[in-house]
């Protein structure tokens, strides 16, 4: 598991005083660089060899400013040329949001999903969700 702690920031709320829901797309996506640079140590987009292939969030409970966030990284599953990886968001020990990521290792030359290198996967199961944690 990877996690990032961070605070808030007052424009991250909304309307109704609660974390607006757009910016947890956009904080699991900043959290996913350790994982981005197990494929791509110096992160250098010329070197890049991953897309998106879907993303999805589950609201868990509401997120407030003023307390502490913690994103937690996890691989979900590993495929022959593709990986989930996984995402909590914590707020006051609360999960508040989850959410997974499906990524592609890609090549860009051929426009076609590559074999992820044992290399790499052998690197990623350490990370892997242990569902009795959950």
């Amino acid at each position: 598991m990877f996690s990032q702690t961070f605070s808030p920031r007052f424009t991250d709320t909304d309307a109704l005083g609660h974390i607006n829901n757009t910016n947890v797309p956009i904080w699991f996506e900043g959290a996913r660089d350790p994982v981005f640079k197990l494929f791509i140590p110096d992160l250098d987009p010329k070197k890049w060899n991953l897309i998106l292939a879907k993303i999805d969030v589950t609201f868990h409970a509401q997120m407030h400013y003023g307390s502490e966030m913690e994103i937690k990284t996890y691989i979900g599953r590993i495929g022959s040329t593709s990986f989930n990886i996984y995402q909590e968001l914590w707020q006051k020990e609360v999960k508040c949001a989850s959410g997974t990521a499906v990524m592609v290792h890609f090549c860009y030359e051929t426009q076609k999903p590559q074999q992820i290198p044992q290399q790499l996967i052998t690197e990623m199961e350490p990370h892997l969700f242990n569902l009795n944690s959950a």
